[in-house]
């Protein structure tokens, strides 16, 4: 029989062990018809697990709970557990420091403010203390590391990467992540992975920590009767549901839509881009600096600060992929050209970007994580050489500053 995990898909636990097969294409399925609450009560499921929580795993010679367990289970003699006795341990290290240090003190966290347990705010701000010191631990390995072990996706990446999944959908807003800068990469790095995002879809990071659901004082609820009806039937502990809430507040007009006019209209640069295909410096390059328009628009190199970290081709590729995806939010005004440069590791990143106005937008540099992981240098448009390296970078020009290109991505 093939492997089977009862308990509901969305579920961060479950994404361990269903990440660790895509990585070593073991199969396994999901039970389709579980309810929890209901399914996770039967006499069936309590012999497979007598305390009732979820996941479990059946498998030909018995049942397996406790995500962690699950996911051993899965990458059982795999390389997801490291190439020697050293890799293995400290991946073991990792798993224990990820479960102790950073899922107990996210879910102490969060489970008053869901309204599953009463709230008490010096121990909210224990939980919250007990996550910064565990980040401020991971963020110091990870400025030296791309991984947690070794050179590779190990199981110690992928239990790590599940157990922030939740924080940073409901808690960790980016004002909060933005100290611990080699998380975020290291976190968007692993989430962009295929065999990860296969499974866990899209993630996007909390805009606001998910309020206290039982802010609202008892009192109040007493002295109007009618509410006190109200008082079981409302308050339903789902963050989407604070999310539309919020939702119909108007957005402020972008700040780029109020400048004036320019002669160079962003999406005629970006069809004729596309439709270039012979000629390119002759047609591509000579119509860019026909329209460009530098009081409009503005160009900037950027450098990554951590090339030495990219030893690992598809992870860096991946990486900068990431970053142009979380760039999605300033289409409508930027085009953008990232290279890839090397034949051999550390490979290096460099961009070229246009921007609408004469700085980096200001929107951009608030939301974007990314950006403060790169050097920005404005194109001095006065020199030859400078405005060479652009016409080089649209055109994917090869070498590149005397080397091979691995990659080369368009944002347009």
């Amino acid at each position: 029989m093939a492997l089977i995990i009862h308990a509901g898909k969305q579920n961060k636990n479950v994404y361990k062990a269903l990440i660790a097969a895509e990585y070593v294409g073991v199969e396994v399925k999901m039970v389709d018809s579980f309810e929890m609450g209901v399914s996770n009560k039967s006499p069936e499921f309590l012999k497979m697990n007598p305390i009732g929580k979820v996941p479990v795993l059946e498998t030909p010679d018995g049942p397996v709970f406790e995500s962690n367990a699950i996911a051993r289970y899965v990458a059982h003699g795999s390389f997801l557990f490291g190439s020697s006795p050293i890799e293995y341990g400290q991946i073991e290290q990792w798993i224990d420091f990820s479960s102790f240090e950073l899922d107990i003190n996210l879910r102490g966290w969060f489970i008053p403010r869901m309204g599953y347990a009463p709230y008490i705010k010096p121990a909210e701000e224990g939980y919250i203390a007990g996550v910064k010191r565990g980040l401020d631990a991971l963020n110091t390995h990870l400025a030296s590391h791309t991984f947690l072990v070794g050179d590779s996706v190990t199981l110690a990446d992928i239990i790590t990467t599940c157990n922030l999944i939740f924080g940073f959908r409901f808690l960790l807003t980016k004002s909060f992540t933005s100290a611990y800068p080699h998380v975020e990469r290291y976190f968007w790095t692993m989430i962009n992975q295929p065999n990860f995002s296969k499974i866990t879809g899209e993630v996007t990071q909390a805009e606001v920590t998910i309020p206290i659901a039982s802010a609202k004082k008892p009192e109040a609820k007493k002295a109007e009767p009618k509410k006190e009806v109200k008082k079981e039937e409302a308050p339903k502990p789902i963050p989407e549901a604070t999310e539309e809430e919020e939702a119909p507040k108007p957005k402020a007009k972008n700040p780029l839509d109020l400048l004036p006019p320019s002669k160079m209209v962003l999406d005629d640069w970006k069809r004729l881009y596309s439709n270039t295909k012979s000629n390119f410096r002759e047609v591509a390059i000579k119509g860019f600096w026909d329209m460009y328009d530098p009081e409009g628009y503005s160009l900037w190199f950027c450098d990554y600060k951590y090339n030495d970290e990219n030893m690992v081709s598809f992870v860096t590729m991946n990486k900068v992929g990431g970053f142009l995806q979380r760039m999605d939010l300033c289409r409508k005004y930027a085009f953008g050209k990232m290279l890839i440069i090397g034949n051999e590791p550390p490979f290096k990143v460099k961009g070229l970007w246009l921007f609408r106005g004469t700085e980096i937008p200001k929107f951009v540099l608030d939301e974007c994580y990314d950006m403060e992981l790169y050097e920005w240098t404005k194109v001095d448009l006065s020199d030859e050489a400078q405005k060479e390296r652009v016409s080089q970078m649209i055109e994917d020009h090869e070498p590149f500053e005397g080397e091979a290109l691995l990659d080369a991505k368009c944002f347009k």
